[in-house]
């Protein structure tokens, strides 16, 4: 049978979801081996989205296949007694074969979250990205929508990015202010690597002043990675949501968009 589960985790300390060749620490060698464990037989496993270093995620979803019999709650249970602290197990599900965790996947959401005072943090170490620079967050979200549709993404992908074509469809993206708090969400049918970092990177430069809210535009029309400026911090984003086809009947995130509320 094909199970589907949902996931969260802290990547801090993380050399990113994929497991490597060098034998460092990855969230997918962390999820094999427990799910191995309580499968009692090797479990590969696949996910919907493959974070970097750093990166967070509140609702990752992936699926593997098993000829074990066991509820969802054992899954679940079996699961998070096997894992480190910084991952857990949130729900499982029996899914039809033909379901795949990252190709039934309708589109993706990520949150990226700027601590935005004079002071560095403490407790939210590692859980959000720190500009001490006052952030206009108004004039972000402005610059935003610039980059709404379907574009050559070129110049907001790392020069590493190993997807075939750099066309994607920026269907959302949002940018508020909540108290100290600077977030922006951005959802599409899918991302490139580092994309939604070099978004981040473009909209403070602009929400500081630095640059004019049409440099977003511009920096898409140029499709030059070496015209984008920075690469925002990885502390700060989370992989928040996947959408699937309702026939699947994949839990959504439901969490409020407070970064103690991922």
């Amino acid at each position: 049978m094909r199970i589907a589960l949902g996931i969260e985790y802290n990547g801090s300390h993380f050399h990113g979801w994929q497991t490597q060749k060098s034998g460092v620490r990855s969230i997918q060698l962390a999820v094999e081996q427990a799910l191995s464990a309580v499968a009692d037989h090797k479990v590969q496993v696949f996910a919907a989205g493959r974070t970097d270093t750093g990166v967070h995620a509140s609702a990752q979803v992936i699926h593997f296949d098993t000829n074990a019999v066991r509820p969802p709650h054992g899954w679940v249970m079996g699961a998070n007694i096997k894992l480190p602290a910084d991952v857990s197990v949130l729900w499982a599900k029996e899914v039809p074969q033909e379901f795949h965790a990252r190709f039934s996947a309708r589109g993706r959401t990520y949150r990226y979250f700027i601590l935005n005072r004079i002071s560095r943090p403490a407790i939210l170490s590692g859980l959000a990205t720190w500009i001490h620079r006052p952030l206009d967050a108004a004039r972000m979200h402005q610059a935003g929508q610039m980059l709404r549709g379907r574009h050559d993404f070129t110049s907001y992908r790392t020069v590493r990015c190993q997807a075939k074509s750099p066309v994607r469809n920026l269907r959302s993206l949002k940018v508020s202010r909540d108290g100290d708090f600077v977030v922006m969400e951005v959802y599409a049918d899918g991302f490139l690597h580092h994309m939604v970092r070099n978004i981040a990177g473009v909209l403070i430069a602009i929400g500081s002043g630095e640059r004019d809210p049409n440099w977003a535009a511009e920096v898409l029309m140029h499709r030059d990675r070496r015209l984008a400026g920075m690469t925002a911090a990885a502390d700060g984003l989370y992989f928040h949501q996947v959408d699937y086809d309702a026939q699947y009947e994949i839990p959504a995130n439901t969490r409020d968009s407070g970064l103690l509320m991922l």
